[in-house]
């Protein structure tokens, strides 16, 4: 942005003018008023014109973009870039210039440009690095670039957790552990994966002695870290892990939980879900496949609206295929239940997104879940009892998330039996 040339000092005055009046100025006033002086003061007046563009490209009447909602927000990066670094407030306002542009390219499915708003953001300095990188990471997995993803969330727990020992205050570890974890195992590195499940539930077990978390939270992540040690050929360390899970969700089905607690602990559960149903998922190549590990709000718009959508197409799907499956179970049966579960995960997920009443609009298809695998457990019982182990396992959850303890751990149970690891 250039500020050496002449401006009119008409104009000068009028934008003085117009920021001075009494009346109300509207959004576009007050751009084109921080336009002309942010030529003649730029240390005063660039931070100023960059908000107000971001303003000026939301319209907050009518709820909808501005008709030139990218072209303003790339004007607030602009002018924002143009800050002089060594103004202290420049990260801050650059941030936040980045951050509105980059979700403005996410909703035009401008993805390669989104990715390198989410570096330009990860390379600001200060305590924003960790927003930065959590956001450019996030972009990185969607696009199906795993090792980078992974390469990111690593340095951000680094930057959290420099030493392995101290917890942030505000809660951020847990949720920056579970990306991290569902970051590496994506990227096909198993060994660090389980190492950051095992400080995730490590953490989550002393804060919830300390009475900082709610028990459940310990719980599904304890179930999280069984199923993950399944996945890669620990059964022995998956099952005293799940053990572990009985005895808590035991004390959980006797006594409740020892405090009274905000509904979080099922958004933990919901992200949780993500993780452990991504074996059962297959995306459509080509298209941004959300990134398991990490809550929706993350989400880009498009990854998101296509994963919430599809559950219709699934849905039908599911419908279709059930008729064949009761005439050829062989051949369909095993896929039915694949595809149930996909549907349970993500109207899950998505209904926990929207309503602290989500357990009556999935209660059914957990139920359904249940149904689906007993019929495969009693069709092939060597691998439908570990599929209806890990249905039931899923319901016990879901019972959890709902407060209903005694229900989850009656599920629970019947898993661990399914399993061969019943007392």
């Amino acid at each position: 942005m250039n500020h050496s040339g002449k401006v009119d000092q008409d104009d000068i005055m009028r934008a003085r003018n117009v920021l001075l009046a009494s009346g109300r100025r509207t959004p576009r006033e007050e751009v084109d008023a921080y336009r002309v002086l942010a030529q003649v003061g730029p240390a005063s007046y660039l931070p100023l014109l960059a908000e107000a563009l971001q303003r000026l490209s939301y319209d907050t009447g009518s709820g909808k973009n501005h008709a030139a909602c990218l072209a303003l927000r790339e004007e607030a990066v602009a002018a924002a870039r143009a800050i002089d670094p060594a103004e202290p407030a420049r990260a801050d306002v650059l941030y936040r210039a980045l951050d509105s542009c980059q979700r403005e390219l996410y909703n035009l499915g401008r993805r390669a440009e989104m990715l390198a708003m989410g570096r330009a953001q990860a390379e600001l300095s200060g305590s924003l690095v960790v927003k930065g990188l959590h956001g450019w990471a996030a972009g990185l997995s969607e696009e199906g670039r795993y090792a980078e993803a992974a390469d990111a969330m690593t340095e951000l727990a680094r930057a959290i957790l420099p030493d392995g020992t101290d917890v942030p205050g505000d809660g951020s570890l847990a949720w920056s552990l579970l990306e991290w974890i569902a970051a590496l195992h994506d990227a096909g590195r198993s060994g660090e994966a389980l190492a950051a499940f095992e400080t995730l539930v490590s953490l989550e077990a002393a804060e919830a002695a300390n009475d900082r978390v709610p028990m459940a939270c310990h719980l599904y992540s304890l179930i999280g870290y069984a199923q993950m040690l399944d996945t890669h050929g620990r059964g022995e360390q998956a099952a005293l892990v799940r053990h572990e899970a009985l005895a808590l969700l035991t004390e959980l089905a006797d006594t409740g939980e020892r405090e009274s607690w905000s509904g979080y602990q099922a958004s933990f559960w919901a992200v949780l879900l993500t993780i452990s149903g991504a074996e059962s998922d297959r995306p459509t190549p080509g298209e941004p496949r959300p990134p398991s590990g990490t809550d929706p709000m993350w989400w880009s718009p498009d990854a998101r609206r296509r994963y919430f959508d599809s559950r219709h197409a699934l849905r039908e799907e599911v419908d279709a295929l059930a008729p064949r499956a009761a005439e050829d179970p062989d051949r369909h049966l095993a896929e039915l239940v694949r595809l149930h579960r996909v549907l349970t995960i993500r109207s899950a997920v998505y209904w926990e997104q929207r309503t602290h009443l989500f357990a009556e609009q999935v209660r059914s298809l957990f139920d359904e879940g249940v149904t689906l695998a007993h019929r495969l457990s009693q069709h092939d019982p060597a691998e439908g009892g570990r599929t209806l182990a890990r249905v039931l396992i899923d319901r016990s959850t879901f019972h959890c998330a709902a407060h209903e303890f005694r229900p989850a751990l009656d599920d629970f149970r019947q898993a661990l039996s399914c399993l061969g690891e019943a007392d």
